[in-house]
């Protein structure tokens, strides 16, 4: 289903995620592989997971602060599983501190640390192929914290890395209480925040991207617009 309710607007960031210099001033928390190939951004863990379990796994932070209201843009290509990926939106401190506010401890790539830690987020993971359970029943989870409150659950359309025709067009809009996700214009998922079951709508904050190892991705042509609801 196609959901005509929101257009785009003014064109807040743009970053084709083509070349070092576009990620220059992006944030790292873990440790990760960072490369280029054919003009694409490709992540993938630097530490062996079978050596430091959750400690391999990462979160990349645009170190840009963005509104609410937003439509947000990207194109994705899954290149080796098993793994998770996922994307962080509406991040703040919890008492609404900039993320990176240095009052706040550190964090290092650990997913407690993004969920019951210093901040407040949204997180959606739509490529949930790191157990054997998420494989033989893909969904998209979005969830709410600071609490890991699950939200809402949706069928993922994404195949296996060997059947996947990429790279896949992603949009997801966060407008006051209402969160939409769509995979190549299909309607995916659909949220709206009450202010009330899990504490108050979220607003603006910071955006990243999170892969469970031994996931490895590309990532291009990054674009945050003004969301418009008709």
């Amino acid at each position: 289903m196609n959901d005509n309710r929101f257009e785009k607007g003014e064109c807040l960031y743009a970053n084709p995620l083509a070349s070092p210099q576009d990620i220059s001033n992006w944030i790292l928390e873990g440790e990760a592989k960072v490369g280029f190939e054919s003009n694409r951004l490709h992540l993938e863990n630097e530490l062996d997971p079978e050596i430091y379990g959750d400690n391999s796994h990462w979160v990349y932070w645009c170190p840009v602060s963005f509104t609410d209201k937003i439509m947000i843009e990207w194109e994705f290509s899954p290149i080796r599983e098993p793994g998770l990926c996922m994307i962080f939106f509406a991040a703040t401190g919890r008492n609404g501190e900039d993320l990176f506010d240095p009052s706040l401890p550190a964090r290092h790539g650990q997913y407690p640390e993004y969920h019951s830690g210093s901040i407040n987020c949204l997180h959606l993971s739509y490529f949930r192929h790191k157990h054997a359970d998420e494989r033989a029943f893909r969904t998209c989870n979005l969830r709410k914290s600071y609490g890991f409150h699950l939200a809402a659950m949706a069928a993922d359309p994404l195949p296996p890395v060997e059947d996947a025709i990429s790279p896949y067009h992603m949009k997801l809009i966060k407008y006051e209480g209402i969160v939409q996700f769509s995979i190549n214009e299909l309607q995916v998922l659909e949220w709206e925040d009450d202010g009330s079951m899990y504490g108050p709508v979220y607003g603006g904050g910071k955006i990243g991207f999170r892969q469970m190892a031994p996931m490895k991705a590309a990532y291009s042509n990054l674009k945050i617009y003004n969301a418009i609801k008709r």
